[in-house]
């Protein structure tokens, strides 16, 4: 019996070890490394992400007006065609940019009626270089200063002397607004080509991203408004400028799981991209539309801060008495910028905030 009650003694002794509340190892909160940032006094905007397309604005076909003949030249794609530089060569006869809105549609040469052609080729003429003593008074009139300046333009490109008559026949030059990229070659060199012939497609060279813009946002963006955008292979955000919104709302097609999406108007932005930047066509973008701005606000970096106990914020200051939290009211989050506007009572300019270090 002692031995029987003793194993049952030992037996409760282990189970109730086994099954007894284990008090729990202490684990070390996870230390978050900080550093600290300042308080500055500057402008918060909120922004809205749209989506984009960087391109080239405007779009021509380039139309032979040559003699028909073998095509000999013709530029590659992506080729920047500027004045004075030729657009494409049939049976070796140039015909070469020059820049004016009214397109070439006869010879031009002494003894023409006057015309805003006339008027576009002594614009063109002074612009290149080749009426040095001024002798062009440029109007609509062919005179026979215009004729001295073609002839010298003609020996400045390398014509025999035969060939430098002061006269231009039709398809020699081609006006356009202004400089052109070359999308594609619509003629193979070898190829035959008459007047009337389409010889190139192609674009200026300004670059613009074209939106679809949420037709809700219509009234909140303006023509003269500054956004960002941002592109691929560059590290910082492109300044833009929108130049139009549109006024059509285009509404999408169904699609084969519901609904239409909402209905969008184009915007499109104009941007000069930096010097060295990547010759990026129909590239996906973003565009950052500025919303609503505050101007000579306090800020802090949004990462400074920190959730308090009543659901709001604190930022941690620290200085030469220490760390000690002060209670803010946060005012517009500038996502581009990681900022934040805030306001409370004890905080100034210059003030020094924890952040965590990145």
């Amino acid at each position: 019996m002692v031995a029987a009650g003793s194993a049952l003694l030992a037996a409760g002794v282990a189970g109730w070890a086994m099954t007894r509340p284990q008090k729990p190892e202490t684990v070390a909160a996870p230390q978050v490394r900080t550093t600290t940032a300042p308080v500055t006094r500057g402008d918060v905007a909120t922004r809205v992400q749209v989506a984009g397309v960087l391109g080239f604005d405007g779009a021509y076909t380039v139309v032979n007006q040559l003699p028909g003949g073998v095509v000999t030249v013709v530029p590659a794609p992506g080729t920047a065609v500027v004045r004075g530089a030729d657009l494409y060569t049939v049976a070796g006869v140039p015909a070469t940019l020059l820049y004016g809105a009214v397109p070439a549609y006869r010879e031009l040469a002494t003894g023409m009626s006057d015309g805003v052609d006339v008027l576009q080729l002594e614009q063109n003429l002074v612009a290149l270089g080749m009426d040095p003593g001024h002798g062009i008074t440029v109007d609509r009139h062919f005179s026979d200063a215009t004729a001295t300046a073609v002839r010298r333009w003609q020996a400045a490109r390398g014509l025999p002397v035969a060939q430098r008559t002061g006269r231009l026949p039709l398809g020699q030059v081609a006006f356009l607004p202004g400089a052109v990229r070359v999308g594609a070659a619509l003629v193979q060199v070898g190829a035959s080509a008459g007047p009337g012939e389409p010889m190139l497609s192609a674009t200026t060279t300004a670059r613009v991203v074209r939106v679809a813009l949420s037709a809700g946002r219509q009234g909140t963006v303006h023509a003269g408004d500054p956004v960002t955008v941002n592109v691929p292979g560059l590290d910082a955000p492109v300044p833009g400028t929108v130049r139009e919104v549109g006024t059509v709302a285009i509404a999408p097609e169904p699609g084969n799981n519901g609904p239409p999406g909402p209905a969008t108007v184009s915007m499109v932005v104009t941007v000069t991209m930096p010097s060295g930047a990547p010759a990026l066509d129909q590239a996906p973008v973003q565009v950052s539309i500025t919303g609503s701005q505050r101007r000579n606000v306090l800020r802090v970096p949004v990462t400074a801060l920190l959730a308090a106990a009543d659901g709001g914020y604190q930022v941690a200051v620290v200085d030469g008495s220490g760390r000690r939290l002060i209670t803010v009211t946060t005012g517009l989050f500038d996502e581009n910028a990681s900022m934040v506007e805030i306001t409370g009572g004890e905080l100034t300019e210059g003030m020094r905030v924890e952040v965590p270090v990145t």
